[in-house]
């Protein structure tokens, strides 16, 4: 099937190479040169497991095409996917200059009968709006994505569901077997009305981002009343109305995805007189739990001038480069503002650091350098090479033996046993 994916950014660019590895005819379209460029040599502008390997396969199979002509891009094509990022605005609303950008382009030059897929997450009753602009000749579907970076190929080549929204029959048998490949393991493909599918995205981001910050608020109780949340969680999780999954407590959630689809609810809601109160408390649990090491810090040392802290994980989760609402900028900059003197690593995310922090802090070239004649070592980010430190070359390297775990990783009595002074989230010490 001749597919044009519209966006090359995170979404777009797996949309795109995913589809391509099923054997399909995919075309990228995007208005930076230099991102279609780097794509076409095989060169992927983000970090995401297997993704450049598939790119260069599927480069090579002649499957996969990126190009900044839109004409190009749409031209001839069956079904076309915009894919294109909607950032959140100053009042919580996404941005959606680029959205309807490609949507005139499609109107422009795609021919009567395609299938214009609306994978960006948009506001509710967005693609009924698209189907009014671009007319009864085209076919209008929503098919929200649910991908988390970091395990993002995983994700699209074996969904826990397939949501496709919409009315026209032909088209959604269409979409139907563009995902067949990816759901013969029995899990489902869901159709509905577009408006249901545009809020089956909110909804679902939300749920997670309250599970998050719901486990976040009852590590910070069992802290005031003695009680350990690792316990808790294992004994709350093994309910099976409940579960485990997105229940570990840590410093907040970030991404792309949580903080702009819960800010984007909550627009939503107001924007039709509804005051969301759950759902505002968890974007406030979220950004009082990004300062709580700082707060920790600060109870230990009293005064964090001058004090010399290392940082290890700088990337908002495991297994991305991406630092968009990062715990890790929240802690680095009220560290700053305390006067204390930052050296940080991550495997993967540096050189975003870089563009942010300049050269406010400095850099490990890994993680024993950065933490050499540190006062304490936090864990903001829980990569798998910081899981088994080495506790005796990092108690000799270290100026003062304490640790924050912000991700709960460690065993406070083992650190304690190692001569460490420890500091998790609502961990008994």
């Amino acid at each position: 099937m001749k597919i044009c994916v519209m966006g090359t950014g995170y979404v777009g660019l797996v949309t795109a190479v995913c589809f391509a590895d099923t054997g399909n005819e995919v075309t990228g379209y995007d208005i930076d040169r230099g991102k279609i460029e780097m794509l076409k040599r095989g060169e992927v502008p983000i970090y995401e497991p297997y993704l450049k390997e598939m790119l260069i396969r599927n480069l090579q199979l002649k499957r996969i095409f990126f190009t900044t002509d839109p004409e190009e891009a749409l031209k001839d094509k069956e079904v076309v996917f915009i894919a294109v990022g909607t950032p959140s605005k100053k009042d919580g609303s996404p941005d959606l200059r680029h959205f309807w950008s490609a949507v005139r382009e499609i109107k422009r030059f795609s021919r009567a009968g395609t299938i214009v897929v609306v994978k960006s997450t948009v506001p509710v009753g967005t693609s009924d709006m698209v189907q009014k602009k671009l007319g009864r000749n085209f076919k209008i579907l929503s098919n929200p994505e649910f991908l988390k970076e970091g395990n993002a190929i995983e994700d699209f080549m074996r969904p826990d569901r397939v949501i496709i929204g919409g009315d026209d029959e032909k088209a959604i048998e269409v979409l139907r077997t563009l995902h067949l490949p990816y759901v013969r393991t029995g899990n489902p493909i869901i159709v509905m009305d577009r408006r249901s599918a545009e809020m089956t995205k909110y909804a679902s981001n939300a749920m997670l981002a309250m599970r998050v910050s719901f486990i976040n608020e009852i590590a910070n109780i069992c802290e005031k009343l003695g009680a350990d949340v690792e316990s808790v969680r294992k004994g709350v999780g093994s309910d099976k109305r409940i579960g485990a999954r997105y229940l570990f407590p840590g410093t907040g959630y970030g991404g792309s995805c949580f903080p702009k689809d819960v800010q984007g609810l909550i627009a939503m809601a107001e924007s039709k007189g509804y005051k969301p109160l759950l759902i505002k408390a968890i974007e406030e649990v979220n950004k009082r739990q990004k300062e709580i090491l700082i707060k920790k810090a600060e109870a230990h040392f009293k005064n964090l001038k001058g004090k010399r802290f290392c940082i290890w994980g700088l990337s908002f989760k495991p297994n991305t480069d991406d630092m968009r609402e990062a715990p890790s900028i929240t802690v680095i900059n009220g560290l700053l503002k305390k006067g204390a003197v930052i050296t940080a690593y991550d495997p993967v995310a540096m050189e975003n650091a870089k563009k942010i922090f300049k050269n406010k802090i400095s850099f490990g070239n890994d993680m024993y350098s950065a933490a050499e004649g540190a006062e304490a070592v936090f864990l903001i980010t829980e990569w798998q090479e910081f899981r088994l430190p080495d506790f005796k070359k990092l108690r000799r390297i270290m100026r003062t033996p304490v640790i924050f775990d912000g991700r709960n990783i460690y065993d406070p009595k083992e650190l304690k046993k190692e001569g460490f002074i420890y500091y998790g989230i609502g961990r008994l010490a």
